[in-house]
């Protein structure tokens, strides 16, 4: 990959980084996980980078990779995950802290979420971040309409856990 394109991507996912971050805090329970995590979307992102057409945002792109990505790798959970070294990018990035002092209201939430199955944890994530429904059905692969009926029942699943 040319300095170019390795100096585009590195600039895109500073400024965008806090998308991956989100991803993690919805799929991970603890710190270590969530820097797992944060590395294996990371060399996704860079893998996929060269093939980014540009057709829509980077951060909707980004969104797309990091939510497949999580998706699949909690789903093979249960199998042994290999990841690859990140070493020689790593340096280039500057990391910000991520801030894991939320609300009671919102750790509340997070805790209602992480009972959600995969999917529903996307549509939830997407919805909060406040993405149209337009935007919600490309990202996850499903129509707009499905969309906003899956969105419906897991609000209402969420208003059963949390009002039990």
């Amino acid at each position: 990959m040319n300095k170019e394109l390795e100096h585009s991507f590195v600039e895109e996912l500073e400024k965008n980084q806090n998308i991956v971050h989100k991803v993690c805090r919805i799929y991970t329970n603890n710190q270590e996980a969530h820097n797992d995590l944060f590395q294996e979307i990371t060399i996704q992102l860079w893998k996929a980078y060269p093939k980014f057409r540009g057709d829509s945002k980077f951060s909707t792109w980004m969104y797309r990779v990091g939510l497949n990505t999580a998706i699949t790798l909690y789903r093979k959970r249960k199998r042994s995950i290999k990841t690859e070294t990140f070493d020689a990018f790593q340096y280039k990035i500057k990391s910000e802290p991520y801030d894991d002092t939320e609300e009671e209201q919102l750790k509340l939430l997070y805790k209602a979420v992480h009972q959600l199955n995969d999917i529903e944890k996307a549509l939830v994530f997407l919805y909060l971040e406040d993405k149209s429904y337009k935007e919600i059905s490309e990202t996850i692969g499903i129509s707009e309409v499905n969309a906003r009926v899956k969105m419906n029942r897991v609000k209402t699943k969420l208003r059963t856990i949390l009002n039990p």
